[in-house]
């Protein structure tokens, strides 16, 4: 069809025309509500930037002590557990306060204990290392 019918159809439809591909012999033409194309591309933008950011996993850290009761300690693991869920990865520090700096072999006990809690789906990615008063390691879901 010519340009000029195209055009006056597309006014009677009280639409606008829109040149969707130009190097075609003849151009392709397309009647759409301009204001509600841009308004659905604008929405759907919003939407990928929302799922872009996200996806981005971030680095969660659980203090934990000594002297901590199992209640206690099952609910940090519950909360780690989201954590891991959710694609984050968490780093789990074992703090030692006062003079228990002088067990520091209860430290790996203790760690062993939680990943035992956290389950077998998980992946350790860096092993236990001491920094001062504190015995970390790093873990992440397969």
């Amino acid at each position: 069809m010519s340009s000029r019918d195209a055009q006056l159809l597309a006014n009677k439809q009280g639409v606008d025309l829109v040149e969707i591909a130009a190097n075609a012999t003849p151009p392709v033409v397309k009647t759409i509500d301009w204001g509600k194309y841009q308004y659905q591309k604008m929405k759907e933008e919003a939407k990928n930037r929302k799922k872009a950011r996200s996806k981005q996993p971030e680095l969660k850290q659980m203090k934990i002590g000594l002297k901590i009761s199992d209640n206690d300690l099952n609910i940090k693991v519950r909360k780690m557990r989201g954590f891991l869920d959710d694609g984050d990865r968490v780093k789990i520090l074992v703090v030692f306060k006062g003079r228990e700096i002088a067990h520091t072999e209860l430290g790996p006990e203790m760690i062993k204990k939680i990943l035992e809690l956290l389950g077998s789906d998980i992946v350790i990615e860096s092993k236990q290392q001491m920094s001062g008063r504190n015995l970390s390691i790093q873990v992440r879901k397969k």
